[in-house]
């Protein structure tokens, strides 16, 4: 995923990190089974941040081929959670929040007030049903639940669209 022109893009930034081929398979299935069809419109991944100035892709773009410039930072799987509609399954990675404290401090002025607020980095499995079908599906994933590493193959910058997102860039960390 690259940016297919040189003209600004024209809603917000997204910025994720991206799983490796293995997992992004695993949480793809995962995803195809509990999420609502309709909703499932981008692939599974870790949200960094939600809502960043599109001025500031050229900026980003160079901050994150940076970052990536290293390994990648090792991650796990943690516990399932949910609240209201949605279930998701965490994710412990000490490198990804620091990579994220780095682009918080360098964009801090740009924040939104969601992105300001540190919440725990996780892959969502079910957003936008009824709180009791996710009630059951956070039961059986909490049955199902095995610690697990996590592979993260990169970050990737998104523009929101209004509904679907489009990829404007991809930064795989070295091998």
């Amino acid at each position: 995923m690259t940016q297919s022109t040189l003209e600004p893009p024209r809603g917000p930034l997204i910025i994720t990190a991206q799983l490796k081929d293995a997992d992004q398979a695993w949480a793809d299935r995962l995803r195809q089974a509990h999420y609502p069809a309709a909703r499932n419109q981008v692939p599974p991944h870790i949200t960094l941040f939600h809502h960043l100035p599109p001025s500031l892709h050229t900026e980003l773009r160079t901050m994150l081929k940076g970052l990536v410039d290293r390994p990648a930072p090792s991650a796990s799987l943690g516990e399932p959670f949910g609240s209201g509609g949605l279930v998701a399954l965490a994710v412990e990675s000490a490198g990804l929040l620091e990579m994220r404290a780095a682009i918080a401090e360098r964009f801090a002025r740009h924040l939104i007030p969601q992105d300001r607020a540190l919440n725990r980095l996780h892959i969502t499995v079910q957003n936008k049903v009824a709180p009791s079908v996710a009630k059951e599906t956070l039961a059986l994933l909490r049955t199902q639940h095995r610690p697990a590493p996590l592979g993260i193959a990169g970050l990737a910058v998104w523009v929101y669209e209004g509904g679907p997102w489009s990829p404007l860039s991809q930064h795989r960390f070295r091998r």
